[in-house]
């Protein structure tokens, strides 16, 4: 791509595009290149930023055929390469939040996030299969599978999804449903950007008016027993209950209670479809021994996923690494204690029970997740400082010790690392993807980010 097709692509752009545009130099441009991972920086020749779904057609048509590579993004939250020299197209603020409280579905423009959700469906008794973090983009975190603190009781966020307005590689404005481009439609729900720009999702809600939900915390040295304990308990326990226990170190925040701002705890986070989730987390609770705090307790939906998941983070720059397990051997376990040990550089280390409703898809379900996996150990390292050593070290040695007994699984959502997006996926799963890209998306168009090659087309092969 030369500086004189990025011309003549921002020409055609200045004539169809309703949103603005920003170039390098140009005011706005360092604000809207940005995304909340800061990991990398990018670079994109131009920026354009999307005022309506064909403003989101306009780009795509200039970038086809002016041969520009393509970037999308929203919050930033879920990009793992960098745009530079690209197109970025931002959907940021196409943030429409629609509520169908008698068909229990909600609509959303691909800038919407979960918080605009959470706060809608609310009023009606409802909820989304929210992103733990109220400020991620809906849209994409549903296109990548999107694992909620509801998924054990209703499933995958992308097992919800009723239809998808899409613009194509081809620029073509179609809608995507069961009986609409299957195809499509089941590629879209778990298998991420590969296949269209997203310009509207439409979703089933949950009749969920109130939760027992919130986080208990608790000294370290409790860790490897209460981990123990979580490995049998969490197997036993029912679909309305999503669980998870962590090693982790709050921040010197107010919204912390004083004896634990900038302290290295043990957490145990729950989020429980109904009143009794107490008498259910009873044995998990005595293992971990008195806590710290407990602010567990009934509240609406929304106050239930901030309480649990606690404040967001800002943007920053991390590194964040998941595995998955069948089972928690005691050398697992001791890795992660140690790994989350008071002088760790590593924000948290997380444990998660999966399965329930997410084990259990219907025949028609899309291709998100490995779904008879139970475990993940998650850990992230924030890139305080220009040298990222300790933090690397770290998380390197961390995985050196959890990988002899992993999976060799990921899932699409919490995977930073774009070189293992195959790990996302069952095999058959990422073989039929890469012909659904195949029959949607020949010429790779949509890349840049968890990118699934299209799949060789055999008739052509001599």
């Amino acid at each position: 791509m030369t500086k004189h097709d990025i011309r003549r692509g921002s020409t055609d752009l200045e004539r169809r595009f309703g949103g603005a545009l920003f170039r390098p130099g140009e005011a706005g441009y360092d604000e809207h290149r940005l995304g909340w991972h800061r990991t990398f920086e990018s670079h994109p020749a131009i920026i354009a930023a999307a005022a309506s779904a064909d403003d989101v057609r306009a780009a795509v048509l200039a970038a086809r055929e002016r041969d520009l590579t393509l970037a999308v993004q929203a919050t930033g939250h879920g990009a793992v390469v960098p745009a530079d020299g690209a197109l970025l197209l931002k959907t940021t603020a196409l943030t429409g939040v629609e509520i169908d409280p008698h068909r229990r579905v909600a609509r959303v423009g691909p800038g919407a996030v979960w918080a605009d959700v959470n706060r809608a469906a609310a009023r009606y008794g409802l909820a989304g299969l929210a992103g733990r973090c109220s400020t991620v983009g809906v849209t994409g975190y549903t296109l990548g599978g999107g694992q909620s603190w509801l998924s054990r009781t209703f499933g995958f966020a992308a097992d919800s999804v009723v239809s998808a307005d899409v613009v194509t590689a081809d620029g073509v404005a179609l809608t995507a449903t069961a009986r609409q481009h299957p195809d499509l439609f089941w590629a879209l729900r778990g298998g991420g950007g590969n296949f269209g720009v997203v310009t509207s999702l439409e979703f089933r809600l949950r009749q969920v008016p109130h939760v027992y939900s919130g986080m208990s915390f608790y000294p370290l040295d409790r860790a490897f027993d209460t981990l123990a304990a979580y490995r049998e308990w969490a197997l036993g326990e029912p679909e309305a209950m999503n669980t998870a226990v962590l090693l982790l170190r709050l921040p010197p925040s107010p919204l912390i209670p004083e004896p634990l701002r900038g302290r290295r705890v043990l957490a145990i986070r729950a989020f429980h479809h109904g009143d009794d989730g107490g008498r259910f987390l009873a044995p998990l609770l005595e293992a971990a021994g008195p806590p710290l705090v407990d602010a567990f307790g009934m509240r609406p939906f929304p106050a239930a996923s901030d309480a649990t998941n606690g404040p967001d983070a800002p943007p920053m720059a991390n590194r964040q690494e998941i595995e998955l397990f069948r089972a928690l051997p005691d050398d697992v376990l001791h890795a992660i204690v140690e790994a989350g040990a008071a002088d760790s550089p590593l924000a948290f280390v997380e444990v998660r029970h999966w399965g329930g409703a997410m084990a259990a898809p219907g025949p028609d379900a899309g291709p998100a997740g490995h779904r008879d996996v139970p475990f993940s150990v998650m850990a992230v390292a924030p890139y305080l400082s220009p040298d990222r050593t300790a933090a690397d070290a770290t998380l390197d040695r961390l995985l050196g010790r959890l990988r002899p007994h992993a999976t060799g699984g990921s899932f699409l959502t919490l995977l930073t690392d774009h070189t293992k997006t195959r790990t996302a996926f069952t095999a058959g799963n990422y073989a039929r993807l890469a012909a659904v890209k195949r029959a949607w998306d020949p010429a790779n168009v949509f890349h840049l980010g968890h990118n699934i090659p299209p799949a060789p087309d055999r008739k052509a092969t001599p």
